[in-house]
C-alpha cells in the first residue's frame, strides 16, 4: 500500500455501502501440519500448528448466530456520506442545460440537496444470550432503523424491539419474542486471550448469512478513535460489511469478542479487523437489560497524553498519566481538588500507563462512591479524595412529557442534550446563544410536522427559559398534564428565534 494513500476511518450501519464498515468475508482453510516446515527436533505425528478443523465449534455454537435485517429511511444517499448533489450553475445557452435540468428533475433527492429521505435496507449479525430470545448487536446496525427483524439460522424470522442502545461502546441489546427456548452462547473472558490465539467469526457477510471465518488475535487494546472507550481486539479473520454484531468465539466456543468494525481503503477485508472486548460487553448488557441504558461514572476533566517532552518539563521519570488540560465547572473533579495541569498518575492504586485508562476506570467507578486520585503538581505528589459523579446523558428524549397519568398525551419526538462547546462547533452555533440542543428528531412526530430540526435550541418552553433537559421535559410535562393540545417553545434556527406551537401527539 502506498504510505501517502489516505486511508479513513468510517464507521457505518451494516446496511450501507460505508468503508469502515463492518464485518465477515470468505473462509479460511487450517493447512495441515504435515505440509508446513517444522521446528528442529519435530516430528508429522507430534508437531501441529493449529487445530485440524472448527468444524465441531461452528456446528455447536452457529444455531445462536442470527442475520439482522433493518428497514428505515435516511436523508443521506447511500453510498454519498452525507455529501449534496444539487443543479450546477451553467452559462446561458449551455448544451449541456438540459441534460442535467432533465437528470436532476428525474432524481428529486439530488436536486434537493440530498435531503429528501429516501428508504433503505440493511443486513448486519447478531447472537443470541439468553434462550427467551435476547440478541446482542451492534447499536450502528440498528440505530437508524424504523422496522428489525432477526432471522434465525433455520431460517425462521422473528420483528425484534431495541431493549437500549450503548453508542460509546456501539453496542445494542434486542428482544424478540418466541414461544420456545432458543439455542444461545456464552460471553467468555477476553482478558485471558493472548495474540496469536486462534479465533473464530460467525455472521452475515454482504448477506451470505452463516459465514464462518477463522484467524487470530493481532493485537489487544487497539484505540481507532470511534469513541471514549476503544479498547478493541484486532484480529486477521476476514470480516466484512454485514458481520457487524456478529461472535468471533475463541477455540472453547465461548463469545470473546463482538466483531465491529475493518482498517480499508475500500470497505473490503484487508486482513485487519476489530471486535469489542466480551469483557468490556458484559457490564453494558447487563444494564441495558436491566435499565436499557448504561450509567457511567463521571470525573468532568479534560485530559490529553503525556508526551516525552511534557514529561520532562514536569520533571516526572516516565511519560505516564492523564495530563489535565481543563476541569469543568461544579464537577466531581472541581469539588475534590483537581487542577488543571495536574498530572493524575494513579486511580485507586492502579497506575494509568497511558491517559485512556483514566475515562475507562472512571467510567467503570460507580457513581457515588469515592476514589483516590493520585496527582503530580509542581513537583510534589498529592493524594486527593473525589466523589465520583454520574456521566451527564448525550441524549434525553422526551418520549412522554407526561407522568403515567398523562398516558402518551405528551410526547414530541425530540432528543435533548445539553449545549456544550462541541456541539456549538458541530451545528455552527454562535457563543452568545443559549438553550437547549436539539440532537434528533423522530420522523412524522410532532416536533417534525412543527419544523423541529437537530441543531434547533430550545430557548424557553411557555414563557420560562430553559438551560437543561431536564427543565424542557419538567414544563413540557406540566402542559401535558394541563390537558392542553400543544406546547409553546420559542426556538432558534441558524441565529433567528420565533415561537411555535406543537401539538402533542394523541393516542
Amino acid at each position: 500500500m502506498n504510505m501517502n494513500q489516505t486511508i479513513r476511518w468510517k464507521r457505518s450501519a451494516i446496511a450501507g455501502a460505508i468503508a469502515i464498515a463492518l464485518v465477515a468475508g470468505h473462509a479460511l482453510a487450517v493447512p495441515d501440519a504435515t505440509t508446513l516446515p517444522q521446528p528442529a527436533g519435530a516430528t508429522g505425528e507430534t508437531w501441529q500448528y493449529g487445530p485440524s478443523s472448527f468444524s465441531e465449534i461452528v456446528e455447536r455454537v452457529q444455531p445462536a448466530v442470527v442475520n439482522v435485517a433493518t428497514t428505515g429511511k435516511t436523508k443521506a444517499m447511500p453510498g454519498t456520506e452525507g455529501q449534496t448533489f444539487k443543479m450546477p450553475k451553467l452559462p446561458e445557452g449551455s448544451p449541456f442545460g438540459d441534460f442535467f435540468r432533465e437528470y436532476f428533475e428525474n432524481n428529486p433527492g439530488l436536486s434537493q440537496g440530498g435531503d429528501a429521505e429516501r428508504e433503505f435496507q440493511a443486513a448486519g449479525s447478531g447472537f443470541i444470550i439468553a434462550p427467551e430470545g435476547y440478541v446482542v448487536t451492534n447499536n450502528h446496525v440498528v440505530e437508524h432503523a424504523d422496522k428489525i427483524e432477526v432471522i434465525l439460522h433455520d431460517g425462521s424470522r422473528y420483528p425484534a424491539k431495541v431493549k437500549g442502545r450503548d453508542p460509546k461502546t456501539d453496542l445494542a441489546l434486542l428482544k424478540i419474542e418466541v414461544d420456545k427456548p432458543l439455542s444461545y452462547v456464552e460471553l467468555g473472558n477476553s482478558d485471558g486471550t493472548k495474540v496469536g490465539d486462534w479465533v473464530i467469526a460467525v455472521g452475515n457477510p454482504f448477506g451470505l448469512g452463516g459465514t464462518v471465518t477463522a484467524g487470530i488475535i493481532s493485537a489487544r487494546g487497539r484505540d481507532i478513535h470511534s469513541g471514549p472507550f476503544d479498547d478493541f481486539l484486532q484480529i486477521d479473520a476476514p470480516i466484512n460489511r454485514g458481520n457487524s454484531g456478529g461472535p468471533l468465539f475463541n477455540t472453547q466456543g465461548r463469545v470473546i469478542g463482538i466483531n465491529t468494525a475493518i482498517y480499508s481503503s475500500g470497505g473490503g477485508s484487508v486482513g485487519i479487523g476489530f471486535a469489542i472486548p466480551a469483557n468490556m460487553a458484559k457490564d453494558v448488557i447487563t444494564q441495558l437489560k436491566t435499565a436499557g441504558s448504561v450509567a457511567r461514572g463521571w470525573l468532568g476533566v479534560q485530559i490529553q497524553p503525556v508526551t516525552e517532552e511534557i514529561a520532562e518539563s514536569l520533571g516526572l521519570k516516565k511519560k505516564q498519566g492523564a495530563l489535565v488540560a481543563s476541569v469543568m465547572p461544579d464537577s466531581p473533579a472541581s469539588r475534590g481538588g483537581i487542577k488543571p495541569g495536574d498530572v493524575i498518575v494513579q486511580m485507586n492504586g492502579e497506575a494509568l500507563d497511558d491517559f485512556r485508562d483514566l475515562p475507562k476506570l472512571v467510567a467503570n467507578t460507580k457513581a457515588g462512591s469515592e476514589a483516590t486520585l493520585e496527582v503530580r503538581r509542581q513537583g510534589k505528589t498529592h493524594r486527593l479524595e473525589i466523589e465520583i459523579g454520574s456521566m451527564p446523558s448525550d441524549e434525553v428524549k422526551v418520549a412522554s412529557a407526561g407522568s403515567d397519568e398523562a398516558s402518551d398525551s405528551g410526547k414530541l419526538g425530540i432528543y435533548l442534550a445539553e449545549l456544550t462547546p462541541e456541539a456549538r462547533k458541530r451545528y455552527d452555533i454562535p457563543n452568545d446563544s443559549d438553550g437547549v440542543l436539539v440532537t434528533d428528531v423522530e420522523r412524522d412526530s410532532p416536533a417534525a410536522k412543527a419544523g423541529i430540526r437537530a441543531g434547533n435550541l430550545i430557548n424557553m418552553v411557555g414563557q420560562e427559559q430553559v438551560k437543561t433537559p431536564d427543565e424542557v421535559v419538567d414544563k413540557v410535562r406540566e402542559a401535558a398534564l394541563a390537558k392542553r393540545s400543544s406546547v409553546l417553545l420559542l426556538l432558534e434556527q441558524e441565529g433567528e428565534k420565533r415561537f411555535i406551537a406543537v401539538k402533542f401527539a394523541t393516542a
